[in-house]
């Protein structure tokens, strides 16, 4: 990050890297980003709490980058902290907008009508969401299949209570690559691999997946590595080439020998 100020810096709310490659990984990073809207103002906090885990996960979209460049694979990632809203969220969730982040309070999340619950969801998740319906869809009538992989980072600790894993794989009733995922990572010497750990899918935390993986057929996972790991370029670097590999020959596994289906005009992704 980023300057104190750059936090507050007006940015579009979603990005997309390598929108044509023809990997069948496509990678998604819901928190990527520590930055807000200018209107928002900090939302009442201090400039410092940017820098936090409340704000983003921390190295996720380095290591997403990496990932991308190693596997030739398009890119989909957010540009406006969850602290304003979190797309990984159904809008309708009361935690989409949280007014209590990790015991802080966020002056500017409080009492918020619903038509400015409304507005943010129009501003920061609709064009998150139709970013990645757009490209599922050309990909689709390109006849490329995709294998979803989401990433996101944690703390080594929170509420007091240490996170022993290294990383952790998370995925629901598809476990087309979560499964063989979470046994390759666990088969490294010393990695302390979490299967649904830190989080599962029903802490809520797998909405962008469900959205866009398993509602529609589409085989997901998502990736959590611990924070201190990923703090450095070397860490993002290591964990990027630990996890290209064994995504690369997982996804081609579930997926096929090829990458390509018949093309279609289904505009259902």
């Amino acid at each position: 990050m980023k300057g104190a100020n750059d936090a507050l810096v007006h940015e579009p709310a979603v990005a997309v890297e390598r929108p044509d490659a023809a990997s069948p990984i496509v990678l998604l990073c819901d928190h990527a980003s520590n930055r807000l809207p200018a209107r928002h103002r900090a939302l009442g906090l201090r400039e410092s709490d940017f820098l936090e885990h409340i704000a983003w996960d921390r190295g996720a979209l380095a290591v997403s980058r990496r990932l991308s460049a190693l596997l030739d694979a398009p890119l989909v990632y957010g540009l406006v902290s969850r602290l304003a809203l979190d797309v990984n969220r159904d809008p309708s969730d009361a935690d989409s907008i949280v007014e209590v982040a990790d015991g802080r309070i966020v002056p500017g999340n409080r009492d918020l009508s619903p038509a400015e619950r409304g507005r943010r969801a129009a501003e920061i998740y609709a064009p998150y969401h139709a970013a990645v319906d757009d490209l599922l869809t050309k990909r689709k009538r390109a006849g490329l299949r995709s294998a979803l992989v989401a990433v996101h980072t944690y703390t080594p600790n929170l509420g007091g209570v240490d996170r022993p894993w290294h990383c952790g794989v998370i995925f629901a009733s598809d476990s087309r690559l979560g499964a063989p995922l979470a046994g390759a990572l666990a088969a490294e010497d010393g990695l302390i691999v979490g299967v649904n750990q830190p989080y599962a899918p029903s802490d809520r935390v797998y909405h962008t997946l469900s959205r866009h993986g398993d509602d529609k057929g589409n085989p997901s996972v998502m990736i959590e590595v611990r924070n201190d790991l990923v703090s450095t370029e070397a860490g993002q670097a290591d964990w990027a080439m630990r996890l290209a590999p064994l995504l690369q020959r997982i996804a081609q596994t579930v997926l096929g020998a090829g990458d390509r289906a018949a093309p279609t005009d289904d505009t259902t992704a």
